[in-house]
């Protein structure tokens, strides 16, 4: 059975001959999924995929500054802010999933209690050495995780033992590899990272669920359109789910 990329290329010239290349700057919560996604486009078209990932804040400000780009991944909101100054113009927008903000600690160590917000604000305490994405550079849940510990009321105490990573990624390095006994991001990037690293989403009081869309402009390639295609179809979205992207309901 031909998949449905197989079949919208029936209708594209030979791949082979006008190759083209797509440029995609990408939310780090989409890194693993994403990656495969890219692979099987190259392999079943003989297009060339380049992913750039980093916070959703910072994809998109590369995005716009960049007249090669083609495909955006990033949240609603900042889709929606970068359209209000015209910085996106004459394009489309496809919601893909949503991730949870989490914890995540360094696996064979003992796992934190943050079911609530007292355990929560224990293990920040109790913790030796936090991880979190920059703010700064609009990591979703680095914004968030700077509300949290303020209503806690830790936050000098937390701030005191953090590291500012990055991104996600970087995030999800110094707890596996350096093993930092705490670090916050998105759920979808912890289980990427390691599946037994997981210790929990945040505390019903303190849930963060984030929304990300992909953004285009109206008159991208027929290449590009293909890859929007295999992107929203319903086996990637079943791969988004696997690692950590709850399946939007609707566009």
């Amino acid at each position: 059975m031909k998949t449905v990329l197989s079949l919208l290329l029936i209708t594209l010239f030979s791949p082979s001959l006008f190759a083209e290349d797509l440029k995609v700057y990408a939310a780090a919560a989409f890194k693993s999924p994403l990656s495969e996604i890219a692979a099987q486009y190259e392999k079943e078209t003989g297009h060339k995929v380049a992913v750039i990932f980093d916070t959703a804040g910072a994809t998109a400000q590369k995005f716009t500054s960049d007249p090669q780009a083609v495909l955006l991944i990033t949240s609603p909101a900042v889709i929606t802010d970068a359209e209000k100054i015209g910085k996106l113009k004459d394009g489309t927008t496809y919601r893909l999933g949503d991730s949870l903000a989490g914890i995540a600690y360094p696996p064979g160590s003992a796992k934190p209690d943050v079911s609530t917000p007292e355990k929560l604000k224990a293990a920040l305490l109790g913790a030796k050495r936090i991880a979190f994405s920059d703010p700064a550079r609009g990591a979703t849940v680095g914004i968030h995780f700077m509300k949290v510990i303020d209503s806690l009321g830790v936050k000098d105490q937390v701030l005191r033992k953090s590291t500012v990573a990055k991104d996600g990624v970087e995030t999800m390095r110094l707890v596996l590899e350096e093993k930092f006994d705490i670090g916050i991001t998105q759920v979808s990037e912890i289980l990427q990272a390691s599946r037994d690293a997981v210790a929990g989403p945040f505390p019903k009081e303190f849930e963060l669920a984030t929304t990300y869309s992909l953004w285009h402009r109206n008159n991208i390639s027929p290449a590009a359109k293909t890859f929007v295609t295999l992107m929203t179809s319903p086996a990637s979205r079943a791969k988004l789910e696997a690692n950590g992207i709850r399946p939007a309901v609707n566009r």
